[in-house]
């Protein structure tokens, strides 16, 4: 169903793969819109390396909403920060693309560890971590990705 990587020389290994999902902290999630577009919208999120499984959070209510709403399938695209070798002007970044599906967690103790996990990518302030869970929990809707397919590649841009 997925197409193999046309340029496999570049593909990165399924651990570096992980790896990237797991340290970087932004992504594009791509969903299809009622109108037929494509909807890309950048996103933090946690990569679950018990059940390799992705988590985002979100509004219960927009665009995002009405999208998943319409199709449960997605595309996640993360992109590392790329570097430039002495006396090159490209750069060379990895990135990694995950397809899959994605449906909305219901269960309160998933939706906190999730949003926990969250926040600590960005801090390890607990007082600030409980501050979000008692006053911005409650309107939070958390999603998870089922990765059917990841893919990452290398790129030197020239």
């Amino acid at each position: 169903m997925f197409k193999a990587m046309r340029r496999f020389k570049q593909q990165l290994s399924e651990e570096k793969s992980i790896e990237i999902l797991t340290n970087e902290p932004h992504g594009v999630l791509s969903l299809m819109s009622d109108s037929g577009y494509p909807y890309g919208v950048p996103i933090t999120h946690w990569y679950d390396e018990k059940t390799g499984h992705i988590y985002f959070h979100g509004a219960k209510e927009g665009h995002k909403m009405d999208c998943l709403k319409r199709c449960n399938k997605a595309s996640f695209c993360v992109i590392d920060k790329g570097f430039k070798k002495d006396g090159e002007w490209a750069v060379h970044y990895q990135s990694v693309i995950v397809f899959g599906k994605i449906q909305m967690v219901h269960d309160p103790d998933k939706v906190k560890e999730i949003c926990t996990e969250l926040c600590l990518k960005f801090t390890n302030d607990q007082d600030y971590i409980d501050h979000e869970l008692k006053y911005s929990g409650p309107s939070v809707q958390c999603f998870e990705l089922i990765p059917e397919h990841i893919s990452g590649k290398i790129v030197k841009e020239s």
